[in-house]
């Protein structure tokens, strides 16, 4: 089978390019959200403690299966540590082969950046030049490329409570088209901003933007609600806008709309993507993405990363799986390898 570790991703994102790679994902998570109905859709499989959440999160198109390991500890940044974590398998429905092992920790950043951009191409204003960033840990700059490659925002307002975070951002993105602010508030941050991104970490449930921090004819893309317990908006925002999930079922377990009442109306986005439910309807509508992310986008990645390794070559062989001379012989592939490494030992041992 196929390994893309991180040391093929980095020179897969060199050689295809940050930004086209980007565009390229948010392509392939159109692409299979447009054939939603094909796929096996169910919540992620969750397991929560006071620290963190380790998730599973499987889907199948009945030709292709996909899933994603992935964690998310806030805190895990004290300790030197990632606060998220993932790799992927790619497989083969036919045979139950897996065809690709892939790290998926830097390919859910960009995955997410591709989303929120794809989603804001079809809820933002089109006339849209400016995003308040606020939270700049490890997504940020992430989302600002995406951003920039899918609409063209190239003016960023920036803020987090951690100002080392948003020196860091800065510093990242100094020379590559982008004319930045950084801000003393959230609510400093999104004044004259068509597109309010949070992307927050703390496992708690927070106001990061208050009801009258968000004015008519903005987009929200609301990334960094996404457990239970965890949320980043007021609800009297959400009551004002129209709000776009993922996959509602398991949106009103993790999203920003945990909050609300059951029955509060949401739009699945692939409705829009496939035009069978409208998008932004009008200059002065509140859109709010209410993003917690979905197995489909990351079957949509693997997909195309297992493509791209086989255009660019950049890939490993990993000796994962048992296959024997004859498939119904695993016993004697287990003993002819401990036989081998038997008499080596014999050998050289003396």
């Amino acid at each position: 089978m196929l390994y893309i570790g991180v040391k093929e991703m980095q020179r897969l994102v060199r050689k295809i390019g940050l930004a086209q790679v980007i565009k390229d994902i948010a392509v392939a998570i159109e692409e299979d959200f447009r054939r939603w109905e094909e796929f096996e859709t169910i919540p992620r499989l969750a397991s929560h403690t006071a620290e963190g959440v380790v998730e599973l999160m499987p889907t199948s198109d009945s030709v292709h299966y996909g899933f994603k390991y992935v964690n998310g500890h806030p805190k895990n940044y004290e300790f030197g540590l990632q606060t998220v974590t993932a790799f992927g398998v790619y497989a083969d429905m036919k045979t139950g082969y897996p065809l690709l092992l892939s790290e998926m920790t830097i390919a859910t950043a960009l995955r997410t950046a591709a989303m929120s951009a794809l989603a804001a191409k079809y809820l933002a204003r089109p006339d849209s030049q400016t995003m308040a960033l606020i939270g700049n840990g490890c997504q940020a700059e992430f989302q600002a490329e995406a951003f920039r490659a899918v609409l063209g925002v190239t003016q960023l307002r920036l803020y987090d409570v951690d100002v080392k975070s948003s020196r860091k951002l800065m510093k990242n993105l100094k020379g590559k088209g982008f004319d930045i602010t950084l801000c003393e508030s959230a609510a400093e941050a999104v004044e004259g901003a068509d597109i309010l991104t949070t992307v927050t970490a703390d496992k708690k449930q927070a106001t990061i933007l208050s009801d009258n921090m968000v004015g008519s004819g903005v987009h929200i893309n609301a990334i960094g609600g996404d457990c239970p317990g965890k949320t980043e908006l007021a609800p009297d925002i959400l009551s004002r806008g129209r709000v776009f999930v993922e996959y509602e079922e398991q949106s009103r377990i993790e999203g920003e709309i945990q909050q609300m009442p059951d029955g509060f109306p949401v739009t699945e986005l692939w409705r829009v993507f496939s035009g069978q439910e409208a998008g932004r309807q009008s200059d002065d509508e509140i859109t709010v993405f209410d993003s917690v992310g979905f197995a489909i986008e990351d079957f949509a990645t693997l997909r195309y990363l297992h493509l791209k390794a086989h255009e660019t070559g950049l890939y490993r062989k990993l000796d994962l799986l048992a296959v024997p001379d004859d498939p119904r012989d695993l016993y004697g592939l287990t003993m002819q390898r401990a036989g081998f490494w038997s008499k080596l030992a014999s050998v050289f041992g003396k």
